[in-house]
C-alpha cells in the first residue's frame, strides 16, 4: 500500500455520506494539496464500477480529457499490477502525461481499493515537448457500499511548465480540486452503467 494511500484511508468514514464531500490536506511541503472526495451513489454495482477503474485501455472515449491510455507490458510487477501510459488535455493547461502503476488492492479494511503511484524513471523519460510531465501523481479509488471514492495528489515538472501555467496547475488546481473530484467521479459511474 502507498504512503499517500495510507494518509487517505485514515480519512475514509464508516459509512456512505448523505452528500458529496471532500477534504483536502498540505503534505510534506508538495506544491499542490493532497485531496479526497467521496460521492454517494444509489445502485451501486461494485463489480461493475471496479472493472471499468481497472480497464485502461478503453479510458478513451469514456472518461472525460484522456486521449491515450495503454497498458504496458511490463514483467516486474504482478498480476495484479498494470503499467500504464496515459495522457490527457485538459482545458486551458494542454496535454500532460506519464507513466504509472496501476494496482487491484480487492478488497481492504471493507473498502474495495485501486490505486496508482507514477512512475517516476519512465514519466521523467518521456518527451517534454509533446506534453507536461508530471512531478509526481498518486491516486485511489475506494468503493464502499452506497458511496465512491476518488483520492488524487499530483503536480506537473516545473520546468515543462511556464509560469501561469504552474500557478493554474498548482493554486489553481488546490482551488478546483473538489470540483474536479466530484466530476471524475461522476464521469466513472457514467461508464460503469454503459
Amino acid at each position: 500500500m502507498s504512503e499517500f494511500l495510507k494518509r487517505v484511508m485514515k480519512r475514509m468514514p464508516k459509512q456512505a455520506p448523505a452528500s458529496y464531500t471532500f477534504e483536502s490536506w498540505d503534505f510534506g511541503g508538495k506544491p499542490t494539496k493532497e485531496g479526497f472526495g467521496i460521492l454517494p451513489v444509489s445502485g451501486l454495482d461494485v463489480d461493475a464500477f471496479m472493472k471499468c477503474v481497472l480497464d485502461l485501455d478503453h479510458y478513451v472515449g469514456n472518461l472525460d480529457f484522456v486521449e491515450e491510455c495503454r497498458t504496458i507490458e511490463d514483467a516486474r510487477f504482478d498480476a495484479n499490477q498494470s503499467r500504464c501510459y496515459q495522457r490527457l488535455k485538459l482545458p486551458v493547461i494542454g496535454g500532460i502525461h506519464q507513466e504509472f502503476l496501476m494496482t487491484d488492492a480487492g478488497e481492504m479494511e471493507g473498502y474495495r481499493v485501486a490505486y496508482w503511484e507514477m512512475l517516476e524513471d519512465e514519466t521523467m523519460a518521456l518527451n517534454p515537448k509533446q506534453a507536461i510531465r508530471n512531478q509526481y501523481n498518486d491516486g485511489a479509488w475506494i468503493v464502499m457500499d452506497g458511496a465512491i471514492g476518488y483520492a488524487l495528489s499530483t503536480a506537473p515538472v516545473r520546468k515543462d511548465v511556464g509560469f501561469l501555467a504552474w500557478k493554474a496547475m498548482t493554486k489553481g488546481g488546490d482551488a478546483g480540486a473538489k470540483t474536479v473530484v466530484k466530476s471524475t467521479i461522476e464521469s466513472m459511474v457514467k461508464w460503469s452503467k454503459k
